[in-house]
């Protein structure tokens, strides 16, 4: 199904670039050279850091390595030049798949140097990390021009084809399945690196491979936000999980939180959990188009008042918590986020395709998305109620804490927070739900 979609996807891609190509601030060019980019190097070794290829690169091949173009040119078939060394030390063989190959001009080289003799006389846009090397081809890279041509292609990319629809579903597939070998490992008492390795091993994924560092938070961890640990002692009281961790397809990338309580935790942090899950839920039912995304926000903001007043954790209204932001000391984070071949895809605080930009609101400077709902954008929804020290501390004898039930703050604080999280895309009527299909 993912195969025969793609050459639908570059007609798309071709009209998106052509289209950039006809604003009048881009009028002088006749082509765009995409650059994955190149390796880098750790300071003062020569150990390579990971690599990750450029998101407008991603946008038109399956393919995550370093130094490879994509020249794109109105009324021409896209050209892909592929660079693969000679080289002894490492495999660089790239294989080109049918599916994909096909619908390109495949020009392989050796090195970067031979690409200057393959480009003509055209006056050509660069879109990558260096501008010394588009200045070396005789590319624009810092013009007008060119920073209208990213803030159109930025802007764009929120709309995805039925390709990188189908792209992410798969990696959202794939992800609940090692949800779900987590989920089990943590119920029978492992460490967060048991539970990181299950993750893996359920995915057949290196953790390189994976769309980002995965987050395996046991007990309070789940209170840091990106916690980047795995300890790997077993805990005699794990009581709580959180594990926000994705999968890819073809560069795409799925981003899914799951938390999940046994009998260790504390009675009412499972009710808090249940009526998180709900909130999660009756979010992503909300989603249509022309609905603000911000309202999204609002609405969980407002979800988790009710959440604090209807528990007790907080002694008053629901219209006084908002007043006072209450939840944001519970939800520090933004509801969401765009979601593609990047986790935090770009273009979110775009209004416009001309780079005009809709900041989040001041209360809620954290938000990621500001965009209307429109067929075709995905994005993940993600409530969370924290009990984070750093936040609640400075508060707890001001007036805003006299708001708190403290005893119950602390009680429930050795178990961290809950983060639901699901990968949404918009349709003509409402939505679908691609982390939930598979469950």
């Amino acid at each position: 199904m993912i195969q025969s979609l793609f050459g639908e996807h570059i007609q798309t891609l071709c009209g998106r670039y052509c289209d950039a190509l006809q604003l009048p601030e881009c009028s002088e060019f006749d082509a765009v050279l995409i650059h994955s980019g190149s390796e880098q190097h750790y300071y003062g070794d020569d150990r390579a850091v990971p690599f990750q290829a450029y998101g407008h690169f991603c946008n038109w091949l399956p393919v995550n390595k370093p130094d490879q173009f994509i020249l794109a040119r109105e009324g021409k078939k896209p050209r892909y030049f592929q660079v693969v060394p000679n080289d002894f030390w490492y495999d660089q063989h790239i294989e080109n798949q049918s599916w994909w190959a096909d619908h390109f001009d495949v020009v392989r080289l050796e090195s970067v140097a031979q690409l200057q003799q393959h480009l003509d006389d055209s006056s050509i846009v660069y879109l990558g990390e260096s501008g010394e090397l588009a200045k070396s081809l005789g590319a624009d890279h810092e013009s007008r021009g060119a920073d209208a041509l990213a803030f159109y292609l930025d802007y764009q990319r929120a709309y995805k084809t039925r390709y990188e629809i189908e792209c992410l579903q798969k990696a959202a597939d794939l992800a609940l399945q090692a949800h779900a070998a987590a989920r089990e490992t943590f119920l029978a008492g492992a460490s967060e690196y048991e539970i990181h390795q299950a993750y893996l091993q359920s995915c057949q994924a290196l953790e390189d491979e994976t769309p980002y560092t995965n987050i395996v938070a046991i007990n309070d961890k789940s209170a840091i936000l990106h916690y980047q640990h795995k300890r790997k002692q077993r805990l005699p009281n794990n009581g709580v999980l959180l594990i926000d961790a994705g999968c890819r397809i073809n560069n795409y990338g799925s981003d899914i939180t799951r938390t999940t309580a046994n009998a260790q935790a504390h009675p009412l942090f499972h009710e808090l959990l249940l009526g998180m899950e709900k909130l999660e839920l009756d979010l992503v039912a909300a989603v249509q188009p022309g609905l603000s995304y911000v309202e999204i926000h609002q609405r969980a903001l407002k979800g988790v008042a009710e959440l604090l007043s209807n528990l007790s954790i907080c002694r008053s209204s629901v219209d006084d918590l908002m007043q006072e932001q209450i939840p944001q000391l519970f939800m520090p984070h933004g509801v969401g986020h765009l979601l593609g071949v990047q986790v935090h895809d770009v273009g979110g605080h775009q209004s416009n395709p001309q780079g005009d930009k809709r900041s989040p609101p001041e209360h809620s400077p954290a938000l990621r998305n500001t965009r209307t709902m429109e067929e075709n954008m995905v994005f993940t929804i993600e409530p969370g109620c924290y009990f984070i020290p750093m936040l609640l501390e400075p508060v707890r004898k001001s007036s805003r804490g006299d708001l708190i039930d403290w005893q119950l703050v602390d009680e429930l604080t050795l178990w961290g927070g809950i983060r639901i999280e699901d990968n949404v895309v918009v349709t003509d009527t409402g939505q679908r739900n691609l982390s939930r299909s598979a469950q």
